[in-house]
């Protein structure tokens, strides 16, 4: 039965459809293109499904076609510490697939996710022939680099609002997820696990954030109205009763 097997084994190659949602098919020479979807897979991931682990060495650069992840790590102590979701359109990992070493992070499934991966030695042979590769990939690096800096400030912050106004810009950010849009298919309980806070806060903020204008809540999701606004929040004024 299909659900008994692991991801690897449930690969398949895409359909034309799915390559399209590719962001970066699109930027290499027909030649390069014919090589990279040779090698290109894809597989689905049940929520509960780890695609890459702690400690293994990588084999694919990953990507989101559909669905949501998370990434994360676990201490000595077994604590979770979650970094940030991978929604639609994102592609993670071409750090670890760069110096060809372990994964120092776990990336699980928070949804039903349809998930690519090319093969390291593909991805590595792209860097060497494909101008176009290379830009999307250190255009990849330079977004990845701001987005830690600006998580690691929203730690130091400590403030439930701004942790949810960031965490959802992040989301947002048009060139590491380019599939996601204006609306982003997410729940209230999924946001909660990728902030690190319950529900009910989560919830209060993203009424608050409403109520500014920068967002709107929408069944299955949240329209976002004015990412700057999103990513400049300082500091949310909470309404008097």
């Amino acid at each position: 039965m299909q659900f008994d097997k692991s991801l690897h084994q449930r690969r398949r190659s895409l359909t034309n459809v799915e390559l399209d949602a590719i962001p970066w098919i699109h930027l290499l020479t027909s030649f390069e293109r014919g090589r990279a979807v040779e090698d290109l897979k894809i597989t689905d991931a049940s929520p509960g499904d780890y695609v890459c682990r702690m400690g293994r060495p990588v084999t694919y650069w990953f990507g989101v076609i559909d669905g949501l992840l998370k990434m994360s790590s676990d201490n000595a102590e077994g604590q979770t510490m979650t970094f940030t979701g991978v929604p639609p359109g994102g592609w993670f990992g071409e750090g670890t697939a760069l110096k060809r070493e372990s994964y120092r992070y776990n990336i699980q499934a928070l949804r039903k996710s349809m998930v690519a991966g090319l093969h390291v030695d593909t991805f590595h042979w792209l860097l060497d022939h494909s101008i176009g590769f290379n830009r999307f990939v250190m255009n990849q690096l330079n977004e990845r680099l701001g987005q830690f800096i600006a998580a690691r400030e929203i730690d130091r912050m400590n403030n439930p609002d701004i942790q949810v106004a960031r965490s959802l810009a992040a989301l947002f950010n048009p060139i590491l997820y380019p599939g996601v849009g204006e609306v982003l298919r997410i729940t209230q309980q999924e946001l909660a696990y990728l902030v690190g806070l319950s529900r009910q806060r989560v919830n209060e903020a993203l009424n608050t954030l409403a109520e500014q204008g920068s967002i709107k809540v929408e069944y299955g999701g949240l329209r976002v109205l004015d990412l700057q606004a999103l990513r400049a929040t300082v500091f949310v004024v909470k309404p008097v009763v």
